[in-house]
């Protein structure tokens, strides 16, 4: 696993790019974990505007270094995902003095974006309905389902929160 130290958190990335004859089970609340973990990015950013730009920007980042082109169909899709899932995490899963979590995941034809904060009471609910309203906000889930293969809401592993994670299948 290679260690990277990101100059604007001070917080560790790692990305996980395993030789081809190892075998890495995927570790998430994924209902198939023996999909083997081909590369992974994760990194911890401020509960802020600028922490969920910046989340999008390095997520499309690290996709085109992977070989999925920024202007692909994969980049602009995970891409605007993430931005989704990192405003909801500002907005409604704000703790104060807690950052917010991304993990970007392939595993063969599957792209997984996970966005993780620190709040427990505050879980968004897995039907997305449109607003009856001209608000706006309020329709950033309704995107990431009609964008994603699959999403859900998962209780955080590592203590208090929630990870909220979208799924892109390629094939």
């Amino acid at each position: 696993m290679n260690s990277e130290i990101s100059p604007v958190q001070g917080v560790s990335s790692h990305v996980h790019q395993p030789a081809a004859a190892e075998a890495h089970p995927a570790r998430s609340n994924h209902p198939h974990p023996t999909a083997p973990l081909l590369r992974e990015f994760t990194m911890r950013f401020t509960s802020s505007r600028h922490g969920a730009r910046l989340a999008r920007r390095l997520v499309s980042q690290r996709l085109d270094e992977w070989g999925y082109p920024y202007d692909g169909r994969a980049n602009e899709t995970l891409t605007l995902i993430t931005a989704e899932l990192a405003a909801n995490a500002i907005r409604h899963g704000h703790v104060p003095g807690r950052d917010f979590r991304v993990r970007l995941t392939e595993t063969g034809a599957t792209l997984r974006v996970e966005v993780t904060d620190t709040r427990t009471e505050r879980v968004p609910p897995l039907t997305a309905q449109e607003r009856p309203d001209r608000a706006e906000s309020g329709r950033g889930l309704l995107i990431v389902a009609h964008l994603a293969t699959r999403w859900a809401v998962s209780p955080r592993v590592s203590g208090p929160g929630k990870t909220v994670w979208a799924e892109l299948h390629l094939r």
